[in-house]
């Protein structure tokens, strides 16, 4: 049986991926983390909110593995519950700006003309603010919280994925398949999802996952601003903020930035193990 699990578990994953264990471990890292989100209500030691002054800043111990911060609370249960707020945020803009660019970037690509100059002028003018800076502004206008901050993620981020979805689109629009789709009458819709489409799925899967790392990022600097939840959410940019005052108990700011850090480099290297296995010009043999 041995034999056999361990074939599935090779079949269950790319070459690619089995050939990295940097790869490997950072799968492992991910899913980790993704389990600790979810289980935070059963695998946190305390409430994430309950304070207890009497151990205010009190250092990494047997009772708070993580220490705790200025009002009591413990480091690491608000750390588990973080990752409850800042994977999910992440994931949801990058969908949200990968939705929104791909339908804009598909029709500046496909149908050309006015459309195309409108959405790519458009493109052009947001993409010449940095991205960090426009969430900032955008949040900033749209006042604090979860939901704004998702939205700000999403108008800064789309317009990269716009300009690689009309970069795929215009390389695949005139091809043999597609040209023999409009002489059969096929409508523009179907030529469009049937035909063209799928062409860029795998990049967009490769940048999203890069992205995702960068999302989580993003959101924490809005929080450490005080553009994110409000202060007593547990969060890990805010959880940094909060210990900018105490530099003498470095545990306060230390280990979310570590929780933030871990996340980033794992999706980062997810994000190039799947550049090598869907991209044909990284693909090694």
């Amino acid at each position: 049986m041995l034999p056999m699990e361990r074939r599935r578990i090779k079949i269950a994953l790319p070459r690619s991926f089995r050939r990295s264990p940097l790869a490997l471990a950072a799968i492992g890292v991910v899913a980790l983390w993704a389990l600790l989100a979810v289980t935070a209500p059963l695998t946190a030691p305390y409430p994430p909110l309950e304070q207890d002054i009497m151990s205010r800043l009190a250092p990494p111990n047997r009772s708070h593995w993580l220490g705790t911060d200025p009002l009591g609370r413990d480091i690491l249960s608000r750390i588990l519950y973080g990752a409850r707020l800042s994977i999910p945020v992440g994931v949801a803009a990058v969908i949200l700006a990968a939705l929104l660019g791909t339908l804009l970037g598909g029709a500046a690509g496909f149908l050309g003309g006015l459309v195309d100059e409108i959405v790519m002028r458009l493109t052009d003018l947001m993409l010449a603010f940095p991205t960090v800076i426009l969430a900032m502004v955008i949040t900033a206008a749209l006042g604090a919280g979860i939901r704004n901050a998702i939205i700000a993620i999403m108008v800064a981020w789309w317009p990269t994925y716009a300009r690689v979805v009309r970069g795929l689109v215009l390389s695949v629009r005139d091809r043999e398949f597609v040209l023999a789709a409009r002489a059969l009458g096929a409508p523009q819709g179907r030529i469009f999802l049937r035909y063209v489409l799928p062409s860029t799925i795998s990049p967009l899967v490769i940048l999203s996952t890069l992205d995702l790392g960068h999302a989580i990022l993003t959101f924490a600097s809005l929080s450490f601003l005080g553009l994110g939840p409000p202060p007593e959410v547990p969060e890990w940019g805010s959880m940094i903020a909060a210990g900018r005052s105490y530099f003498d108990q470095w545990w306060i700011g230390t280990f979310p930035g570590l929780a933030i850090l871990s996340l980033v480099i794992a999706f980062n290297i997810v994000g190039d193990s799947l550049r090598d296995l869907l991209d044909p010009r990284f693909r090694k043999g």
